[in-house]
């Protein structure tokens, strides 16, 4: 046992559920097999507690660094105003250049609130949104986060929220008066929304642009006129899919204008910062109710937003990581081919995530993370793909997943022992369970 699992086991009897973060719980990897913490990381490399190099072709970071970990740029504005201060009695001028910057980059909104994680993001704008139209019902589809208003959705139905966000969540501790005011519509679904504005006195459409699909039937257009027919505010949450297709959020591929949308995870690179931009009419809204927090105030997150994006815009990084993470998909496909394996691939180009047909999906993956782990990958059945990602890292990457897809192949023909005898652990978890 490494000293990850060790730090692990003591880490389960201090903090609840593990870890802070859901998405990094070594269940959701490879349970009691999982390195779990890190010493280092730099490009698409990160080194484990005892020391050993992994390649980094999992969700880097749950998505936060497309230009690789420790960007030489963004760290070096980082560390110039650690050198100069953090925080005072003054507020930074980096606040105000970022929400200059953001404005400008997407014309049709005029302002701008900062936070520094997705939740604060997601709970300022249903505030701000709710003020603006003097409603409280919120009509949504895709993930928004932890916070009361979206967690309501499960009360009274615990599947509401299961082709959302995870199956299995237990809106515990959630009032029970919110029940009915967060209600959930499925993407491309344009007459089941149209059904819940009219049995319900709808003030906010909030959605993600797209996630594992496109919009289909002029969706996202349909969905911008009933917003505007029905005096509803759309938001777009961007804080998974913005900076990944296009120089700012998905929407602009589609010429379809919010009212507010949000932006985080690669916004700083690793460093916290999130924003809500909307249009004047709108975010003026939050000077009728109270939204502040005194670390929305330091000074890292938005001088490393502004050094990311200046990053970004130097290299065109959203199309060098769509461009490899379409390669990427193509080259799941034609392997899946190769072994006779039934595959389909899924997410935004940049976000490339691949399912197994089969009942034991799960065990499949689980067993490719086990496997490739051995051979200095961190690697899963999706790849949040950074600049970093080279052509020979890819192509490495392939080598070392072609002999474990024969090791499918042969378990689904049945030529192969149980794949339970293959793993050298519990299946990885799919969704929230609590731990022991």
């Amino acid at each position: 046992m490494g000293k990850g699992q060790e730090l692990y086991k003591k880490a389960k009897t201090l903090i609840p559920g593990g870890t802070m973060l859901l998405s990094k719980r070594p269940e959701m990897f490879l349970p009691d097999n999982w390195p779990s913490y890190f010493s280092r990381a730099k490009g698409c490399k990160v080194w484990d507690l005892d020391n050993t190099e992994y390649i980094d072709v999992s969700i880097m970071g749950i998505g936060t660094n497309t230009l690789g970990y420790g960007n030489n740029e963004v760290d070096a504005a980082v560390i110039e105003t650690v050198r100069k201060g953090n925080m005072s009695t003054f507020n930074c001028p980096e606040e105000v250049l970022l929400s200059e910057k953001l404005v400008e980059m997407h014309p049709w909104a005029d302002m701008v609130r900062l936070a520094r994680t997705g939740g604060e993001a997601n709970a300022i704008g249903i505030r701000i949104a709710r003020a603006a139209s003097g409603r409280d019902k919120v009509a949504f589809c895709g993930y928004h986060g932890w916070h009361d208003w979206y967690l309501s959705a499960n009360l009274g139905d615990g599947q509401n929220l299961a082709g959302h966000l995870l199956p299995g969540l237990d809106p515990a501790g959630v009032p029970q008066n919110l029940q009915g005011s967060a209600i959930p519509f499925n993407y491309n679904n344009f007459q089941e929304l149209l059904s819940i504005v009219e049995e319900h006195n709808i003030g906010v459409i909030k959605m993600e642009v797209s996630r594992n699909m496109g919009p289909q039937d002029n969706f996202l257009q349909k969905v911008r006129k009933l917003s505007t027919d029905k005096n509803i505010v759309l938001i777009f949450d961007e804080c998974t899919s913005g900076f990944r297709q296009t120089f700012g959020g998905l929407h602009k591929i589609y010429d379809v204008v919010p009212d507010m949308a949000l932006f985080g995870k690669a916004l700083g690179n690793g460093y916290a910062i999130t924003a809500v931009i909307g249009k004047r009419e709108v975010m003026e809204a939050a000077q009728k109710t109270f939204i502040s927090s005194t670390f929305w105030t330091e000074r890292i997150g938005p001088t490393a937003a502004l050094a990311t994006l200046k990053e970004m815009e130097r290299l065109k990084s959203w199309d060098v990581i769509s461009k490899t993470g379409n390669q990427i998909k193509d080259k799941w496909r034609k392997l899946a081919e190769r072994h006779n394996i039934e595959l389909e691939t899924w997410g935004l180009p940049a976000l490339a995530g691949f399912t197994i047909k089969s009942k034991n999906s799960l065990a499949y993956k689980t067993l490719i993370t086990q496997e490739m782990l051995k051979k200095g990958f961190i690697a899963g059945n999706s790849i949040y793909v950074c600049t970093e990602h080279t052509d020979e890292i890819i192509d490495r990457y392939f080598e070392a997943l072609e002999p474990i897809f024969f090791q499918i192949q042969q378990c689904e023909k049945g030529n192969t022992e149980d794949i339970l005898k293959l793993l050298e652990g519990p299946v990885c978890h799919a969704g929230f369970k609590r731990l022991n």
